[in-house]
Parts: structure tokens; sequence; C-alpha cells
């Protein structure tokens, strides 16, 4: 009876918690089987929402090619008319630029070389008919004339000197005068340092007589009459100096004649008097 009573009283504890355990099995399943319509009921409107959305970004990335195309297109013709705008402004100073030489302007006509006329030419000229000048080979000379003469087929304008110690005839072209070494007479002054060198110390040197001599020829040819005046006073003797050798006699006496000729013409004296006036001055006298 005991094992009964305690049977009895555990099938009674037991029951309510067996029967609590069941009813939330089964409301569990109830609402387990509720819960799977609604949640495939919700995937339909999710893949309708999405089928929906894809639509929607295909048609809105048309649109915005579409945008973007006509953006790119107003950019596009923009940039044109600026590049063409750009070739026409550096097109248009070209045009600009070429002269008008479609019609050629008439040339002048060409007018006749006036001819100098004889009185002018002469006026150029350096020097006149009758005018002494001094040639550096040959000396004091005397302009004859001027000459016209065609030389190697060039027609030529001369001056016609006459050297009378010489007994030679010269023609000089007008065009040459300067690189032929052609002047005028001396000046007083010059003549005055002529007379200042002859009174010089004369420089004996102990070279060769065959160098000296070239020296001194190079210097009586160049025309210069301190030059010349330099070799009369090197080659003179005083009566009591040793006596000059042939050579040398004869080197002095051509330097001597040029140098007492061009003097006799700046100090308006004859040969003779020019002469005894400058061995007076080398004789110290």
């Amino acid at each position: 009876m005991a094992q009964a009573k305690t049977t009895a009283k555990s099938k009674a504890k037991t029951a309510p918690k067996a029967a609590a355990k069941s009813s939330a099995k089964s409301a569990a399943k109830s609402a387990a089987k509720s819960a799977k319509p609604a949640a495939k009921a919700a995937k339909p409107a999710a893949k309708s929402a999405a089928k929906s959305a894809k639509p929607a970004a295909k048609a809105a990335k048309p649109a915005a090619k579409t945008s973007a195309a006509k953006t790119a297109a107003a950019k596009k013709p923009a940039a044109k008319t600026a590049t063409a705008k750009s070739s026409a402004a550096k097109a248009a100073p070209k045009a600009v630029a070429k002269p008008a030489a479609a019609k050629p302007a008439a040339k002048p006509e060409a007018k006749p070389a006036v001819k100098p006329s004889a009185k002018k030419t002469a006026k150029k000229l350096p020097f006149t008919r009758g005018d002494y000048v001094v040639y550096p080979t040959h000396g004091v000379g005397r302009v004859t004339g001027v000459e016209k003469q065609e030389i190697a087929g060039f027609n030529l304008q001369l001056f016609v000197i006459l050297f009378e110690s010489e007994k030679m005839t010269l023609r000089v072209p007008v065009d040459k005068v300067a690189d032929s070494g052609l002047r005028k007479i001396s000046s007083k002054d010059k003549m005055m340092a002529v007379i200042g060198t002859l009174k010089g110390r004369a420089r004996s040197k102990r070279t060769m007589w065959s160098r000296r001599a070239q020296e001194y020829e190079a210097k009586i040819n160049s025309g210069d009459p301190v030059a010349i005046a330099e070799v009369v006073r090197d080659l003179y003797r005083a009566p009591g100096q040793p006596e000059q050798s042939y050579s040398e006699r004869q080197m002095y006496e051509a330097a001597l004649e040029r140098l007492v000729n061009e003097y006799a013409l700046v100090e308006k004296l004859d040969v003779d008097a020019a002469t005894e006036k400058l061995e007076t001055v080398l004789s110290g006298a």
C-alpha cells in the first residue's frame, strides 16, 4: 500500500511536468510551422523587390551614359570651335602678312647717268698740271698733264710725270696714286726735321757692307726725306776722315741728290745752293 501511494504521488508530481513539456513542444512546433510560411512568403517578396531593382539599375545606367555622352558631346564641339577659332586666328596674320604682290609696281624708268664734266673731275684730282711731286723710287718730278688711255680693255686716267734729273717720263694711274706712294713736296717743318737729322751723330755699323747697302737703298727708295737724311749722315766723310769706298760714294751721291732736289724746291733755292747748304750742315761749320 505504501508503495502504491509513493507511485501515485510520483505520478501525480510528474504528470503536470510532462503535460507542461508536451504543451511547450506543441506550441513551439506550431510556431515553427507558422513561421515557415511567413519566411516563404517573405522570400518571393524579396526576390520580386530585387528583380524590380535590377531593371531600375539598368535603366539608370543608360540614363547616366546618355547624360555623360551629352556632356562629352557638348564639350567636344566647344573644343572644336575653340581650336577652329585659334587656327583661324593663326591663319589670319599669315593672310595679312602676305603683300599684295598680284600687281607688280611699275619699274621706274632708268634715268641716263649724267656724265661729270671735265672741270668737276679736275677738281677731284690730287695733282694738277705743273705740280711738283715725289715718287719714291725716282725722286722729284713734275706733272706735265693728265691723259686717258685704254690699257688691256680698261679706260684709265693717268698722270704724266717728268723726271728731269733722270730724263724719264712716268705715267701713274689716278686710282693708284696712294698705292704707288706718289706724294706732294714736303713742308718746311719736314725740312727742319731733315736738318736736325743731318746735325746728329753718324751711326757706324760693323756689319758687312752688302747688308748695309740693302738697308741704305731701302731708305732711299722709301721716299721719306728723314730716312734719306740718315743715309747721307752715315755715309758722309769729313776731310780728316778715311775716304769712302766706291760703292759708299755712289750710295752717298744718290741719297744726297734725292734730298737736295726736294730741299731746293721747299726752300726755293737752286740745286747748287741747296747742296752747299746741306754739306755745310753736315760738316758742322
